[in-house]
């Protein structure tokens, strides 16, 4: 089989507030604690990475890796509104020198769902505000930044709740009818806001709030391209692989067009689009199909279905015509030999859209650590490496080393079934 392309990013993606610890200046960390809320456990420590940060960047390099995607945190740089944190942003600016000392393209999400807890205080992203307030702090980032990075995803999944409003689950495989009640009033008062405006960020549903995020996507690459003209920038899309079972066509086809192609034709003017998936959902007449539990199960309950992510690729591509960024991609296993197996299979199948001519700039896999994920907590092992959460010693899994011999081989060692 043909290689993947010279220039390929081979890597790994984390967000801040997921990996970090203590970001407490955040709508999610308010969230977290407030008695009854979906989340299943606070973040705490997390990995510690806002401090372990070196030792993250040197496992993605010692695999021989080539990319780190990690997200700045908004809610760190803009603790207050209006008022920047020079320190913060010196911070994010030595990660992506760091990166760069050890051989890594950072490849960095200006906002990976948290928010201010000052900007969920005053609605998130249904205030008429939100676009311009993005803009300003964007171009804080991108400013201090001064092309260090030339890889920007402005944002992470803003279809991410269209997906969950229209297929009516919860992010883990829960029906939208088995959660509890969002405790507004409480996060309000936490946040100093009002419970009738203020709001967590994640999921963005409402149709202001959708529209308020294309904006604010339209005036971040603008900044961007004003900035720094030499930059490639996109966003990140959540593009699970929708297939129709027997009279479930219409289904398939009305969630294409909801929750997919609107956030495509906004990538037609972006250098990338970043595609996330991890499954596939298949569709009857009355919406998703459960699949059957297997060995191979996600622990997330999702299916074990390997061919998604060329399927999303291809899909992507050929809607938008522009490249493909992979920034998503991996499965929630404590068996390790499974993920190996997964990425196998995936990435075989993401040569052969290579080789049919999909335009494809790199595979960033979900994720480095074994970390907090949101509302499941620390249940879900998606990590290339494992976390010792009271030491924060990280211990390399065998997948790391698989990903980073894909990588050193360009994709010929998906060839041979051998694990190391």
């Amino acid at each position: 089989m043909p290689a993947f392309p010279d220039s390929f990013l081979w890597g790994a993606a984390t967000s801040g507030h997921q990996v970090e610890g203590n970001n407490t200046s955040s709508d999610v960390w308010a969230m977290e604690h407030v008695p009854g809320s979906t989340f299943h456990e606070p973040s705490g420590d997390a990995c510690d990475s806002y401090h372990r940060y070196p030792e993250d960047i040197d496992l993605l390099a010692d695999a021989g890796l080539n990319a780190y995607r990690f997200s700045v945190e908004w809610s760190r740089i803009e603790p207050e509104k209006g008022r920047f944190s020079r320190a913060e942003l010196d911070h994010y600016l030595r990660m992506a020198a760091t990166c760069h000392e050890r051989g890594l393209t950072p490849v960095v999400t200006l906002s990976h769902f948290t928010v201010p807890a000052w900007f969920a205080r005053d609605g998130a992203w249904n205030q008429p505000e939100a676009p311009e307030l993005f803009e300003r702090y964007c171009r804080q980032v991108i400013a201090h930044f001064a092309g260090e990075v030339t890889w920007w995803v402005t944002l992470n999944e803003p279809n991410v709740g269209a997906l969950l409003s229209a297929s009516g689950l919860l992010a883990y495989g829960g029906s939208a009818e088995a959660a509890r009640e969002d405790p507004k009033e409480t996060f309000a008062r936490r946040v100093g806001g009002e419970p009738s405006t203020a709001t967590v960020a994640l999921p963005v549903t409402t149709p202001e709030g959708v529209a308020n995020l294309c904006e604010a996507h339209r005036r971040a690459r603008t900044a961007i391209r004003e900035l720094q003209p030499k930059a490639r920038v996109g966003w990140s899309l959540t593009i699970q692989d929708f297939q129709a079972g027997a009279g479930g066509e219409q289904r398939a086809a009305d969630m294409l067009r909801q929750i997919v192609e609107p956030f495509l034709e906004l990538s037609k003017d972006d250098d990338f689009v970043g595609v996330q998936t991890y499954t596939r959902m298949v569709f009857g007449p009355d919406g998703p199909l459960k699949q059957p539990r297997t060995e191979r199960t996600f622990q997330t309950g999702w299916e074990y279905y390997p061919q998604a992510l060329s399927n999303a690729v291809r899909l992507a591509a050929s809607f938008t015509g522009v490249p493909v960024l992979v920034t998503e991609h991996g499965i929630a296993t404590a068996d390790d030999d499974l993920r190996v197996a997964y990425l196998r299979e995936a990435l075989t199948g993401l040569r052969g859209a290579v080789a049919d001519g999909t335009a494809v700039l790199g595979y960033l896999h979900w994720t480095l650590l074994d970390n907090w994920e949101w509302h499941a907590g620390y249940a879900m092992t998606f990590g290339l490496v494992a976390l010792d959460r009271e030491t924060f010693e990280r211990a390399p899994k065998p997948s790391l080393r698989y990903l980073g011999r894909v990588a050193a081989t360009n994709g010929a060692c998906l060839d041979d079934n051998s694990s190391s």
